[in-house]
């Protein structure tokens, strides 16, 4: 239907994908402590968006195991070489951290904020 729309229109078309994370929210989850590891599993074996897409796009044949390869094998690339530009990059300054998560900062950012800049200062922490 979503195709179908957006090739008379010409015209985007939002798709909502539901889907399952996988993994931690981040390095500093561990969300075995809250799911099983087994739900996780037969999430990522039932459900994993990638490798449906991958199902889909080869039963119709649009896409074949060396294609599928040979598009990994380019993102790799491309994304190790994203990788080494952003680290040749300068490092943010921290302050950056504390910035565009709200429109006002709320006043539990603020205080972190004062934290960390009290903490750098009582350690003479370089602070950019």
């Amino acid at each position: 239907k979503a195709r179908k729309l957006a090739l008379e229109s010409s015209a985007p078309v939002m798709i909502e994908a539901m889907t399952y994370r996988q993994g931690h929210h981040s390095t500093s989850d561990d969300s075995s402590r809250y799911r099983d590891t087994d739900e996780v599993q037969t999430a990522t074996d039932v459900s994993d968006p990638l490798v449906r897409l991958s199902r889909f796009l080869k039963h119709f044949g649009w896409i074949d195991d060396n294609a599928a390869a040979s598009i990994e094998d380019e993102e790799r690339i491309d994304v190790l070489r994203a990788m080494e530009a952003a680290e040749t990059r300068p490092d943010p300054k921290l302050d950056t951290m504390f910035q565009d998560v709200y429109h006002e900062k709320p006043p539990h950012l603020i205080r972190q904020e004062e934290e960390l800049n009290r903490h750098m200062k009582k350690y003479n922490l370089p602070h950019q």
